[in-house]
């Protein structure tokens, strides 16, 4: 029982230095490339929305043609 005292001991003092550093200087150029990558996947799925609302604001507003057939 000592020896588990004294392992727990041990490790639990490192992992709280492990986690102090971690949040060190901010945001790594890893982070960024994701962040364009995600903003590249929202724009590219925004073009396709803009012109579908596009074409049903003209399908809406726009004047019916009315066909009269005569024999």
């Amino acid at each position: 029982m000592k020896a588990l005292a004294t392992i727990i001991g041990s490790i639990a003092p490192a992992t709280a230095f492990a986690a102090s550093e971690a949040s060190g200087e901010g945001s790594g150029i890893f982070v960024w490339i994701f962040l364009g990558f995600f903003a590249l996947i929202v724009v590219g799925q925004l073009v396709p929305a803009i012109m579908l609302m596009t074409g049903l604001l003209k399908g809406i507003t726009a004047k019916k043609e009315v066909k009269s057939e005569t024999n």
